[in-house]
């Protein structure tokens, strides 16, 4: 799978199946942060798109 990401585009190459689009929110986490996400989802690759507001 290739993803181009240019200013305000994302473009992923090849074609990928969806297993769904999920919103969460960033929460701090010791020095860093963290996404609480779905357990089904664990081993899986995943791509994080971070939105302008």
């Amino acid at each position: 799978m290739r993803v181009k990401i240019e200013e305000d585009k994302i473009e992923i190459g090849t074609k990928v199946e969806a297993d769904g689009i999920y919103s969460r929110k960033v929460t701090p986490f010791g020095n860093g942060a963290k996404i609480d996400f779905l357990k089904r989802f664990i081993g899986k690759d995943v791509i994080v798109v971070v939105i302008k507001k």
